[in-house]
Formats: structure tokens, C-alpha cells, sequence
């Protein structure tokens, strides 16, 4: 499997668990205002968890080693 395509997979995996545990902690009855929260930490949860795999994610150089 495609690398982003796991990575993407994952993401969208994390984002629909954290919106259905935020829904299900928030009390309820919701407004337009917590979904709006539920939503806005559900990305940031996400994009933070980008950042972090992308920045400790190294690509290797497809360089050929100098022939001296």
C-alpha cells in the first residue's frame, strides 16, 4: 500500500475517533458552537499528528555514492 495513501487512511481513522469521542464526552444537547469545537480540536489533532510524522519521517537520498 501506497505510503500517503496509509497515511491518509490513518488521519481520516484518528479524525472520525476523535469527533465520535468528543460527541459522545460533550454533554448534550449540542449546539452549533460544539460542533464547531468538536470539529476545530478534532483537526488540530490531526494536523498535529501530521506534522509529527512528517518531520520525524526521513526520505532517503536515491543518490549513487562518489567513486573515488
Amino acid at each position: 500500500m501506497n505510503r500517503t495513501l496509509a497515511l491518509t487512511l490513518g488521519l481520516v481513522a484518528v479524525f472520525v475517533l476523535t469527533v465520535g469521542v468528543l460527541l459522545v464526552v460533550m454533554p448534550g444537547p449540542h449546539g452549533a458552537t460544539d460542533y464547531l469545537v468538536i470539529g476545530a480540536v478534532a483537526t488540530l489533532l490531526c494536523l498535529l499528528l501530521l506534522f509529527m510524522v512528517l518531520i520525524n519521517t526521513q526520505k532517503r537520498a536515491t543518490r549513487k555514492p562518489d567513486s573515488e
